[in-house]
């Protein structure tokens, strides 16, 4: 410990700076004096006298603290006994401390949670020490109310710790799993069933909830209950963020807690008897209860119990006091989503007082809409009840009315008028506009799509109407003179939601159920819209509205969905209809209002990005879904607007790919070999490189104008390149651009490689011409053309990674942007040409060309400046590292065998971390390039066995890393059993593929590691597993032929399914140390 660190004194004063200073720098002294202090080979003594003799709580906090990382390091972990003690130490010291400050509590309690979970497999003579968390808490719950909250917390917060898994890479996940399906199977159902007593005990108790003791022991339940209930019972590790609507994996052992309605009905109790404080809590946990899986119960069972869950939820409904409150609305709102996510229309309709509740939450649903602007973020799960309800009616087989053609309208309605005033109400009071969040708006559209197409016939009649009004009122506003800018507003508001929905509801057309009519309704909401757009377009020199015209591209997407394509029939009362009103007599006709408003829009929307972008993904989808032959030529017209604009800024011109993208499309549908057509569709792309290529020769040229230029214009050829997928358009687009206009490129990488606004659109059109897609790059047999364009990509991956290299130290927030961005797109580039088939690279070492080698010491190097743990924390990164990293190790393994030891390390550690990556296709790529490297050790080694010519130097190199290291191997050969014996192994092929050559090579280790499995089993299991293994090498020969891999895995099918049904009904725990690291 440092010298200036005295004392007990001089700590208190340290962390009374650390937690109270106001100053930066002497609470970065402290900081660091006390990191010195963690350190310390004293620190587990000095801790324990803090919490002794300390007197105040931030030295508490910081014992408690320390303690913790103490317990979590795995390497040189503290021993067994000693962390008894502290578990022992630190029931003791809560016990006898009931009043400590709230946040040392928390931390202590903390500590307990996280001893217990880490040690939760630690045996001391024969007895797992750290398990009887019940008898450890139980003397707390005899005494006082401070006491018992305590004793819940540590139950909570123990359950909360065991369910999470660890943010820190050292405890793998198939330890956490092992420990967390331990705690389910031996404790978890007592916790539970100890917290609903607890709370039949309270709910019995005329509790004063207003003193703050017995408030907060409530509030602790509540949330024991619920960390209970929201258990990951099977490992599917669901994250914060994804969807809401799941169902909770009861196990079945738990089915009496919930055949028995008095579970339920104590927390439907509850709800009515506790303040609205407390009540949120409740709810969550009746989402949790509602949510329990189908298979728990018989259908007799499952009608009671969904009979109880309904009683539930109209009690609430018809005792409506608590759900103004926003957290108990949400909940509630929840709640009712769970009725339609787990039981079927058949099964609600059945209930006693179905049609009393389904009146109760029409009304709910219809008065919630209405208050718009109350909880916004609570609507989702109420239309989703809708969306689901309405999606069930054709299936639904019960004699009983579901009586959803009477309120589903009512809802539709609802939602349609409540939007339509909420314009004038927000622009009145300078509200945020819904509108501006689209991500929220589509999601409702989507859910309305499904919900308006109930009683069609209903929704259509209001949206006419509504719309009819709408434009008639907005036609009279632009002829008046005299009319004012907010009134114009409130009605394209208006209008822009009508559109909006309008094209939601065509868009929930399904083909099996629509009839003529339906076809007919939807032609006259599409007359009034397109009538619309006729009317604002007309006016667009003058002035526009964005939030229009974004619906109506909403609109067109949703129409072009429906009703334009192949699939559709010609004959649609739809196209009857749009003939009669608006002279389009057929799909062609429509096709040409399409291109008119795409037109339009870039003609007067190209500075707002949002319209621009859209508008191109629009004609993007229809050049790819229809052949739009006879119209891109009016399309070719209209270049001139999207020429450099001198305006725009280099990041905003992505847009140009996607609209080059749809050019070429349709430029390839009747191009065919005509290259006097191609050169005239290149023109001024050809202006633009000569432009370029003109600045670049002068030493003073506008540096900023030169860029923009080039950035446009490979952005254009990308576009362009990624269309033209045939051998012969391809070609022309090649020749065109090699030799003659590769120089610039390669020039604009030199200057500008710390640029990445500029680099990266350069490296990106690279990419796109080495990629080989649908075969389109393939040379004569005369031609040397693929060699040259490998040359070119050496030289633009060489010339960017070692100037890139020079950059030096970027800070992490933009070391992606600028460093790691291009190098990503390096390594895409690389994979791409090695394995597009049409290069020899065996010539290049033949004739003394170093082009190959270039390109492969430019990768290593770039590898090196990469610390491992971003190779995995960037996704695009780690794709395209670990695909070229396949190509590499399939057909360059003798490049990677020359690599110097720490470079071979680097690669080997980095498959090793990327086993265990949660993408699958990182994983997969991971498996394949171990089991090159494999089965080239293999070879060589059963070569040098054999009396055969002496190989390469290189190989005996190889040869010989691999053995100054073996933990290597052995910890991959760890890796990848221990995810299929104890994981939901996903790709279950790829890792049984290396893993025979790893056996074979590892023939002791694996020995020893089936061993200590084989003995972490209980002894009444270890017979079986016995025989697990001894099946998996059965008929198996000491060989890596290609028969014999397939009968290896077929073999570890069968393994994996019989060592998953032996472990099922064990509670198990391997001791290995290699197992679990």
């Amino acid at each position: 410990m440092a010298d200036h660190v005295q004392g007990l004194a001089q700590l208190e004063i340290l962390c009374k700076q650390l937690y109270e200073t106001t100053d930066t720098a002497v609470r970065h002294q402290a900081e660091k004096a006390l990191v010195e202090f963690t350190n310390s080979p004293d620190c587990l003594s000095k801790c324990q006298l803090l919490l002794e003799r300390g007197s105040s709580s931030y030295s508490q906090l910081l014992a408690a603290t320390c303690l913790s990382k103490l317990v979590s390091r795995t390497s040189n972990p503290l021993p067994l006994e000693q962390r008894i003690d502290i578990r022992n130490y630190v029931l003791n010291y809560l016990a006898t401390r009931p009043k400590l400050a709230a946040f040392v509590t928390q931390a202590l309690i903390q500590l307990y949670a996280r001893i217990t979970k880490l040690g939760w497999f630690d045996c001391q003579k024969d007895d797992y020490v750290f398990r009887n968390v019940i008898a450890d808490v139980t003397r707390f719950l005899q005494d006082s109310v401070e006491h018992c909250i305590i004793g819940v917390t540590i139950l909570s917060q123990l359950t909360n710790e065991i369910n999470q898994v660890c943010a820190d890479t050292t405890h793998p996940l198939t330890k956490h799993r092992k420990i967390a399906s331990s705690f389910r199977d031996s404790s978890l159902f007592d916790i539970f069933t100890l917290s609903c007593n607890l709370l039949k005990q309270a709910s019995g108790k005329n509790l004063n909830l207003n003193d703050e003791s017995q408030h907060g022991l409530l509030m602790q339940l509540l949330k024991l209950s619920y960390n209970c209930l929201n258990y990951d019972f099977i490992g599917t590790s669901t994250d914060e963020s994804s969807d809401d609507l799941c169902t909770v994996q009861i196990p079945t052992s738990w089915r009496s807690a919930f055949l028995d309605s008095s579970t339920l009905q104590l927390f439907f109790n509850l709800y009515h008897s506790i303040p609205p404080s407390l009540s949120p809590l409740v709810l969550s946990c009746l989402v949790q209860i509602a949510s329990v899986r189908r298979s728990l119960f018989n259908n007799a069972e499952r009608a009671k119990f969904l009979s109880h869950l309904v009683d539930g939820v109209k009690r609430i409904l018809a005792n409506p006091q608590c759900l103004p409150d926003p957290n108990n609305y949400h909940e509630f709102c929840r709640l009712l989503a769970r009725l339609k996510s787990n039981y079927q229309l058949g099964e609600l309709v059945k209930v006693e007082n179905y049609p009393e509740v389904i009146r109760l939450i029409a009304n709910f649903t219809v008065t919630s809409l209405q208050h718009w602007e109350f909880a916004p973020n609570s609507v989702h799960y109420l239309l989703s009840l809708w969306q689901r309800l309405a999606a069930s009616v054709p299936y639904v087989k019960a004699t009983e009315p579901h009586l959803l053609e009477t309120y589903t309208p009512e809802v539709t309605k609802a939602y349609i008028t409540s939007r339509l005033e909420s314009v004038h109400v927000i622009l009145r009071d300078g509200l945020e506009d819904p509108l501006d969040d689209a991500g929220l708006v589509q999601q409702q559209l989507d859910q309305l799509s499904t919900i308006g197409r109930c009683e069609y016939e209903k929704t259509c009649a209001l949206l006419v109407q509504l719309f009819d009004q709408a434009a008639q009122t907005y036609q009279e506003l632009l002829q008046s003179t005299n009319s004012s800018a907010v009134d114009i507003t409130v009605q394209e508001g208006r209008l822009t939601w009508l559109v909006y929905i309008i094209g939601a509801v065509i868009g929930g057309r399904v083909s099996f159920a629509s009839t003529d009519e339906q076809d007919a309704m939807d032609g006259e909401l599409v007359c009034r819209v397109l009538q619309l757009m006729n009317l604002t377009d007309s006016r667009l020199a003058q002035a526009g509205n964005e939030r229009l015209e974004l619906a109506m591209l909403s609109f067109f997407e949703q129409f072009r969905k429906i009703y334009i394509g192949d699939q559709v029939q010609k004959s649609s009362k739809l196209y009857r209809r749009l003939s009669e009103v608006l002279g389009l007599n057929d799909e062609t006709m429509v096709l040409s209002v399409f291109i008119g408003k795409i037109i339009t829009n870039l003609k007067y929307w190209g500075q707002c990005e949002p319209i621009t972008s859209k508008t191109l993904q629009l004609l993007n989808d229809l050049s790819l879904g229809y052949p739009l032959a006879t119209e891109h030529k009016d399309l070719s017209e209209h270049f001139s607007f999207l020429g450099v604009n001198n305006q725009s800024n280099l990041s905003d011109m992505r847009c140009r790919t996607t609209f080059y993208t749809a050019l070429g499309r349709l430029l390839m549908v009747d191009l065919g070999e005509d290259e006097d057509q191609f050169e005239q569709f290149m023109l001024p792309l050809t202006a633009a490189f000569e432009a370029v290529a003109q600045m670049l020769s002068t030493n003073t040229f506008n540096e900023q104008e030169a860029k923009r230029t080039l950035v446009g214009l490979v952005r254009d050829l990308r576009g362009i390149a990624f269309a033209f997928n045939a051998k012969t358009s391809f070609m022309m687009l090649f020749d065109w651009i090699y030799p003659a206009y590769m120089p610039i490129l390669q020039r604009a990488i030199e200057l500008w490689y710390h640029d990445p606004a500029c680099t990266t659109p350069v490296l990106k059109l690279m990419a796109e011409l080495v990629h080989n897609r649908s075969q389109r790059l393939q040379f004569d047999v005369s031609s040397p053309n693929g060699i040259l364009l490998f040359r070119e990509t050496s030289k633009m991956i060489t010339t960017y990674g070692n100037r890139i290299l020079t950059l030096g130290e970027v800070p992490k927030d933009q070391v992606y942007g600028v460093k790691l961005k291009g190098v990503s797109v390096c390594f895409a580039m690389l994979k791409a040409v090695l394995s597009g088939n049409y290069v020899n690279f065996g010539v290049f070492r033949l004739y003394g060309d170093d082009a190959l080698d270039n390109a492969l010491q430019t990768f290593i190097k770039l590898l090196l400046s990469i610390p491992h743990s971003d190779l995995l924390d960037y996704p695009k990164l780690s794709q395209s590292f670990y695909s070229l990293l396949e190509v590499l190790t399939q057909d360059h393994m003798n490049f990677i065998a020359s690599l110097e030891p720490h470079v071979v390390m680097y690669i080997l550690s980095s498959i090793s971390e990327g086993l265990t990556a949660l993408d699958t296709m990182v994983c997969t790529g991971c498996c394949s390039s171990l089991d090159h490297i494999v089965t080239y050790l293999f070879k060589q080694l059963s070569r040098s066995t054999k009396k055969r010519p002496t190989p390469m130097a290189t190989d005996d190199r190889f040869l010989h890393i691999m053995q100054q290291h073996p933990e290597m191997i052995q910890q991959m050969l760890s890796t990848v059993l221990n995810i299929i014996i104890f994981e939901d192994c996903r790709n279950q092929w790829s890792m049984s593929r290396p893993l025979l050559g790893l056996i074979l090579l590892n023939e002791k280790y694996f020995a020893d590691l089936r061993n200590s499995i084989v003995n972490s089993q209980p002894p009444e299991k270890q017979q079986a597993m016995h025989l697990c293994f001894e099946n998996l090498m059965e008929g198996i020969e000491r060989n890596l032929l290609t028969k014999n891999r397939d009968r290896f895995t077929q073999n570890l099918s069968v393994f994996r399914r019989e060592v998953n049904d032996s472990m099922k009904n064990s509670t198990y725990g391997v001791n290995s140390n290699d197992m679990m690291s």
